[in-house]
């Protein structure tokens, strides 16, 4: 069995579209493409699938941590997407490096996580399969917050 859900985009006015989800309670947002093309006024493509990225290895890392009950104080990411022209000189997502940054009371229980939550970001497993995506973890003290 498949599972799923639908995502519906319907263009506004030059390069701005609206984003909705089939999802009951999920908001709909807006995209963009950034200047000289469109306005720049919301995030484009590009900014979302980098989020998506960042978020899902989050979520991923928090999962593991709670199923190995050590709540996480704070995770935090950074994701540095990097772009440039394929042999065509087409505009493309070249890879990205992510890093995240974790605050746990019990550092062993994040040590056990560390080769496990990667392979279950369903997202970053797909992006993947044509971006090359670096993960690093950089746990954080108390005093770094």
């Amino acid at each position: 069995m498949q599972e799923g859900f639908l995502t519906e985009l319907e263009l506004l006015h030059d390069y701005q579209f609206r984003i909705s989800f089939d999802e009951e309670g999920l908001a709909d947002i807006r995209s963009d493409e950034p200047a000289p093309v469109g306005k720049g006024e919301y995030p484009s493509a590009i900014h979302y699938l980098s989020a998506a990225v960042g978020n899902c290895l989050c979520a991923s890392l928090a999962l593991c941590l709670r199923k190995a009950h050590s709540e996480p104080m704070a995770i935090r990411a950074r994701v540095r997407t990097v772009l440039g022209r394929n042999e065509r000189g087409r505009l493309r997502v070249q890879g990205m490096q992510v890093t995240i940054f974790p605050e746990v009371e019990d550092p062993a229980k994040l040590e056990r996580c560390l080769p496990l939550f990667e392979d279950f970001c369903v997202v970053t497993a797909a992006v993947r399969e044509g971006i090359d995506v670096q993960v690093s973890v950089e746990p954080l003290k108390n005093e770094q917050r």
